[in-house]
């Protein structure tokens, strides 16, 4: 059902074409603007972004604990666990969120976004119960792999459903809260970490809690709305207004309608283009056409650089970094990490939408670079044999240089790539975002599964400082290409972002694009206050 000018009900067939008198009135010359966007955000926004931002901490729990358990889990297997039962635990998770990610991904249309986020609620219950009650290698490795499963649906399918969600001018910083909770979830492992690490199997007690917030998710989920574009899609036009009313309260019925309108073109350009087609064809739409390739590389090169430039080694090795290094107390030591890692991306939701996705991760992307480079250098002089174990009794100035540069890094990790991979995705044309999210998605996890299983091979096969020379070297290449290939579309309706890149990457169109939106607001300020 939907409406028709004079808001009465009429039937929608698949094949009818609904014109913009279908739904708005329009103005003179039957246009339609997207004029709503500029009205007052409602606290439900605000409410939602929180409740479902609960699967960030899930992310960010279970990437922080493991370095805790590690440290701690000792012969509670069955056995000491070797350098490679470690990687094989640690990048199971990794595995399990890529396989995760791609079925989220091949379903967030059909069922919903919602679906996708009770998928890895009830994955994530599961997988941490056989985590916590796990006595022997192979129960762990499932659970890990379990637990993944709902890490990747959540990670995937949040920033989608809350991109979807915002209004424009806050997507960036919603986004980012999501984001911020991820880091918050690292930042309560590791203080669970440190609090459980003189108890006895104090780990099963770490890795159990993780399930109170996965069990929290699912019961909040039935008060959170579908978003309105999957409403729309599936010709739910009055539910759809009904959430945009709620997402901005203080607009008119045609601004509403409007909304609906301009989001019900892009529905239909879409059922145009994919009806009756296969899943390859849309493979090919997403690789092969220029105009959807070229947001996909400017994505996925984010989120390559945010996993291979070292962060995750941090999350899930820390405590056997800070070991390494000399430390007595190394999860108390990690607390640190996770302490400067949410407190800069609190930062990030402060200045993300201020000052624009591209600077900000340029600055990112170099202080990230430039701090391994250091932390590298201060390797070389601490003594590790080739077992990984130091030969020296104390902490020294090189294991000082080592954590300050790594909160250094952590800093600029968190202020943007960290942020940046997940809001990339608004980059992506409409018909293609669900299946660009996806690839994206699994390049993170995929590069995460790289960085988890050969982390501690790296640091034996190439020393300490080859290893973190590396990862600088990779964050480096990242910066290069944010100079020539990523836009900034700060601000821009979901619906108009597809413009930048039919001009290459955008950068220079975007740039212009900016300008004009920024003299346009100054012109209506002052028109307001005339």
């Amino acid at each position: 059902m939907t409406m028709d000018a004079q808001g009465n009900s009429m039937d929608i067939k698949k094949d009818d074409t609904i014109r913009i008198e279908d739904v708005s009135n329009g103005d003179s010359y039957g246009l339609i603007d997207d004029s709503i966007e500029q009205t007052e955000c409602g606290k439900m926004t605000w409410v939602i972004c929180i409740a479902v931002s609960i699967g960030g901490f899930l992310f960010g729990y279970d990437t922080g604990v493991i370095s805790a358990v590690l440290v701690t889990i000792k012969q509670d297997l069955g056995q000491d666990l070797s350098a490679s039962e470690q990687e094989l635990i640690t990048s199971l998770t990794s595995g399990g969120a890529f396989v995760g990610a791609m079925i989220a991904g091949c379903t967030a249309d059909k069922y919903g976004r919602k679906s996708g986020m009770y998928f890895g609620s009830v994955l994530f219950t599961l997988g941490t119960i056989i985590m916590a009650t796990s006595y022997s290698l192979e129960q762990m490795c499932v659970g890990r792999f379990v637990v993944g499963l709902g890490v990747g649906s959540a990670a995937m399918i949040i920033p989608l459903y809350i991109g979807e969600l915002a209004p424009s001018k806050y997507r960036g910083r919603m986004i980012a809260f999501d984001n911020m909770c991820v880091t918050f979830g690292q930042l309560i492992s590791y203080s669970f970490g440190a609090g459980f690490t003189d108890v006895a199997h104090g780990w099963r007690y770490m890795v159990a809690i993780g399930g109170v917030p996965a069990v929290l998710l699912g019961c909040i989920m039935p008060l959170c709305p579908e978003s309105p574009r999957q409403l729309v899609s599936h010709g739910k036009l009055e539910e759809a207004e009904k959430v945009i009313k709620r997402v901005f309260p203080q607009a008119t019925d045609k601004q509403v309608k409007d909304k609906i309108q301009l989001i019900l073109n892009s529905v239909h350009e879409v059922t145009a283009a994919l009806e009756d087609k296969s899943i390859w064809w849309q493979l090919k739409q997403l690789f092969c056409v220029p105009a959807n390739f070229r947001p996909l590389i400017s994505t996925c090169v984010v989120g390559a650089v945010s996993q291979l430039g070292g962060f995750n080694t941090l999350m899930y090795y820390s405590g056997t970094i800070f070991g390494l290094v000399g430390f007595n107390k190394p999860t108390v030591v990690s607390i640190v990490v996770g302490a400067t890692n949410f407190t800069f991306s609190l930062f990030c939701v402060t200045i993300l939408d201020r000052f624009g996705r591209r600077k900000t991760v340029c600055v990112s992307a170099l202080g990230m670079s430039l701090s391994l480079v250091v932390a590298a250098a201060a390797f070389h002089y601490i003594p590790v044999n080739k077992d990984l174990k130091i030969e020296t009794q104390s902490v020294g100035w090189p294991g000082y240089l080592v954590l300050t540069t790594i909160i250094i890094y952590i800093g600029f990790f968190a202020s943007g790539v960290a942020t940046i991979t997940w809001v990339g995705t608004e980059l992506l044309p409409v018909e293609v975002r669900a299946l660009g999210t996806m690839t994206n998605t699994g390049v993170v996890w995929g590069c995460n599964i790289i960085i988890a299983s050969t982390f501690l091979s790296m640091m034996k096969n190439i020393s300490p400082t080859g290893a973190f020379g590396f990862y600088s070297g990779i964050c480096f290449l990242g910066w290069l290409f944010v100079l020539v290939g990523y836009p900034d579309v700060t601000g821009m309706p979901l619906e108009t972002v597809r413009e930048v890149y039919t001009h290459g990457f955008g950068v220079k169109f975007a740039s212009k694009l900016q300008k004009e939106r920024k003299f346009a607001e100054r012109n209506g300020a002052l028109m307001t206050a005339a």
